[in-house]
């Protein structure tokens, strides 16, 4: 008698169908569902969101968060350096605010390299829409967000044009021009496109923000340091310009004395920017405004 296959009875449940984890109560009545697998990619790690329900009934919009480290590191976990030591966190106070809040985890360029990041927000976005009813969440009111180069994956994201239900990017600090140090093989953004951006343009302008802007594309809040000595802030204002020049309603913001990831910012006006960010989402999204979406954190 023939051996059977074990393998169907071995492998998990697909993402789109298998149960969810029981949610962890974090709070001011949200919830929390921590490192579900939204996607399988061949080859590769479980590709896994948190998502945070905010009390009440819904359905929520959606903010889905794109974390940042160069392409190359990073963890959905991590909302930038001058956030990790926030209480409550970022994800719970825009999640108290009346958003669900899914961050995201992608492959990282020593994973794959330039579509697939873009790939797994896709599939990120699907997995949440496919599976609303169940969650309570409006996806027709996503807004996305994300900072360094979780900025620049969420500009791509709010750019595609087969994408529907994205109705704002927040966009902190991001690089938006991947040509800008085009022979350099060892950039980040060599090693994003799997060769340095001279060698790959067609690549490397498929990669760039400024050159995907489309008319019909939701509105941008864009937020950079002037002093940004990582990610200068032309790359905010040129795409800026791009975005006006056919008709998108944009929010530039350039802060004085910020340097990358908001170094060298004063706490209060860190918490400025964050509660302006979260205030134009609100906007964007017709949520209500809750007094708890601009409490800042408390003193550690």
């Amino acid at each position: 008698m023939p051996a059977p296959d074990l393998r169907p009875l071995i492998a998990p449940p697909h993402p789109g169908v298998a149960p969810l984890p029981p949610p962890a109560p974090v709070g001011d009545g949200l919830r929390l569902y921590r490192g579900v697998p939204y996607a399988e990619v061949p080859g590769a790690r479980p590709l896994e969101l948190d998502l945070w329900l905010p009390a009440g009934t819904g359905p929520h919009p959606l903010v889905l968060l794109v974390h940042g480290g160069a392409w190359r590191r990073g963890h959905r976990g991590d909302m930038g350096y001058r956030m990790r030591s926030w209480e409550p966190s970022p994800f719970a106070r825009i999640a108290a605010s009346g958003f669900a809040v899914a961050s995201v985890d992608y492959r990282l360029s020593g994973e794959a390299v330039f579509p697939a990041q873009l790939n797994d927000l896709r599939g990120a976005f699907d997995w949440l829409s496919a599976r609303s009813d169940e969650l309570d969440l409006d996806t027709g009111r996503t807004v996305v967000w994300g900072e360094s180069a979780g900025g620049h994956l969420a500009a791509l994201f709010a750019l595609a044009d087969d994408v529907r239900g994205i109705v704002g990017a927040v966009v902190w600090y991001a690089p938006t021009d991947l040509t800008l140090d085009a022979d350099n093989t060892l950039s980040p953004e060599a090693l994003l496109l799997g060769a340095a951006p001279s060698a790959n343009p067609r690549r490397a302008v498929l990669a760039g923000p400024v050159q995907q802007v489309r008319p019909g594309a939701p509105p941008f809040f864009l937020a950079h340091g002037e002093d940004d000595s990582m990610v200068g802030p032309e790359h905010a204002t040129r795409l800026a310009a791009r975005l006006s020049e056919v008709g998108t309603p944009v929010d530039l913001r350039l802060v004085p004395g910020a340097d990358h990831v908001w170094y060298g910012l004063p706490e209060d006006q860190v918490e400025e920017v964050f509660a302006a960010s979260l205030h134009w989402a609100h906007e964007r999204a017709g949520g209500r405004t809750d007094p708890r979406m601009i409490r800042p954190p408390a003193a550690k």
